[in-house]
């Protein structure tokens, strides 16, 4: 029996159970699993941070399947958990179908998009990804010696795209004769979970001359990662901070806190207020890893380079070019 099961079968219970779930969170994964070392892991964290700052309790659950998002919605919301919280961009399509069905449920989707005049109780978090993703590839381009770096995405879709973008933008911004090789690694969401399709793609790369290569793909950019470590190369984490994972082998990674995004969302409980909220630089959604395991790695010209195109671009002094925009990169063809 699995946990969707176990959970699902448990629910018209919790349903008419009293008060102690009314108030309670819950957290629903995307694809992947929570401990994708990236996306899910960094909602998870922020979730138990949360959890032992207020000493309360929440329900999570994994999706095993597509099919799974409005099930285990309307469960949630018909047991009494508020504020509801998703994960990926996955999501706006099955909240905007339930949403109406529990208006005094608030439903959160990170990355996700649902139009709050039509759904005043779902509130979306964006964020800023191709800031963050420009400032890395700074990074990748001032460590690289060999002028070609890579991208490796999971599915291949605008958000994707956009990590790609901002990264291939920073790249050009310090060698504008510097190559990109960008691949993505499928169409489906089971492109989130496949860290053998990652090596695979990594493995190519590096036959092209990449040095450096910036996985934003989930559970499968774990294969890039492990891939680059094994291969004598550099690579770049994505989401949380995944230096740790080979120390001395992973020169940055993109920080997109989704932890902060839960952790405000379960502690403003059902007050949570509907809408859309973008997190970019200025308010320090996304970002980049400094600590032990990358030390050695990023030299004080690097640090004041990328600080000060950080400054610039929270400021609105310095624009990277957002793909989702208008589906176009100046500096990476798809």
């Amino acid at each position: 029996m699995t946990l969707m099961t176990k959970f699902l079968g448990a629910a018209a219970t919790l349903a008419l159970s009293a008060g102690a779930a009314l108030a309670d969170p819950a957290l629903i994964y995307d694809l992947g699993g929570k401990f994708d070392k990236s996306f899910n892991e960094a909602a998870f964290g922020g979730a138990e941070r949360w959890k032992e700052e207020t000493g309360g309790t929440y329900k999570d659950i994994e999706m095993q399947s597509e099919a799974q998002r409005e099930q285990a919605l309307r469960r949630f919301a018909e047991a009494g958990f508020n504020p509801v919280v998703t994960t990926g961009f996955s999501f706006s399509t099955p909240i905007a179908a339930v949403a109406a069905d529990y208006p005094d449920t608030k439903f959160v989707t990170i990355d996700g998009f649902v139009d709050p005049a039509e759904h005043p109780n779902v509130k979306s978090i964006l964020f800023s990804e191709h800031e963050g993703s420009y400032l890395v590839g700074m990074m990748a381009a001032m460590a690289s010696k060999s002028g070609t770096v890579g991208f490796v995405g999971g599915m291949d879709i605008p958000l994707i795209r956009k990590f790609a973008c901002g990264y291939a933008q920073g790249v050009k911004a310090v060698n504008a004769d510097a190559t990109v090789i960008s691949n993505m690694t499928g169409t489906t969401p089971a492109a989130w979970n496949d860290p053998v399709k990652g090596s695979e793609l990594a493995k190519a790369q590096i036959g092209q001359g990449a040095d450096v290569i910036y996985a934003a793909a989930g559970g499968t950019g774990l294969g890039v990662l492990q891939t680059a470590a094994d291969e004598d190369i550099l690579s770049i984490g994505v989401d949380s901070n995944q230096n740790h994972l080979h120390p001395g082998k992973v020169l940055t990674s993109m920080l997109k806190r989704v932890d902060n995004a839960v952790y405000e969302s379960m502690k403003t409980g059902a007050d949570l207020e509907g809408g859309v909220e973008v997190l970019g630089l200025a308010e320090d959604g996304v970002g980049f890893a400094l600590d032990e395991n990358n030390a050695s790695l990023v030299s004080d010209e690097m640090k004041a380079a990328v600080e000060d195109a950080k400054m610039k671009i929270a400021s609105g002094e310095l624009a990277v070019h957002d793909y989702s925009s208008d589906d176009t990169c100046p500096a990476l063809d798809f």
